[in-house]
């Protein structure tokens, strides 16, 4: 009989290769990338950059609140771009996605 129980968090954590580890582990990359970015640009404009996310197409994704904020941080891209290509060298280009505030 197999004892295939429940799993905690912290099992499913810790085990290499595991797709919930992965998941973590993509999640805090791009947390520290939007981190980077904020901290690249003025504080007024920093708070409406809401998630950063680095494709493999080499595409910087940046998500922010509305089209007026997404303007500004079109504005701000060779500034963007800079502050990624300190931390990854591939970024070649900015999208900027209009999302829902929470």
């Amino acid at each position: 009989m197999s004892s295939k129980g429940p799993k905690s968090l912290s099992e499913l954590l810790d085990r290499e290769g595991s797709a919930v580890r992965e998941l973590a582990s993509e999640a805090s990359q791009r947390l520290a990338l939007a981190d980077r970015l904020r901290s690249s640009i003025e504080p007024d404009l920093a708070v409406h950059l809401t998630g950063a996310n680095l494709r493999k197409d080499g595409t910087l994704v940046l998500l922010t609140t509305s089209p007026e904020w997404a303007a500004r941080l079109r504005y701000e891209a060779p500034r963007l771009l800079a502050a990624c290509r300190e931390q990854c060298p591939t970024p070649a280009r900015v999208r900027v996605r209009v999302t829902q505030p929470d």
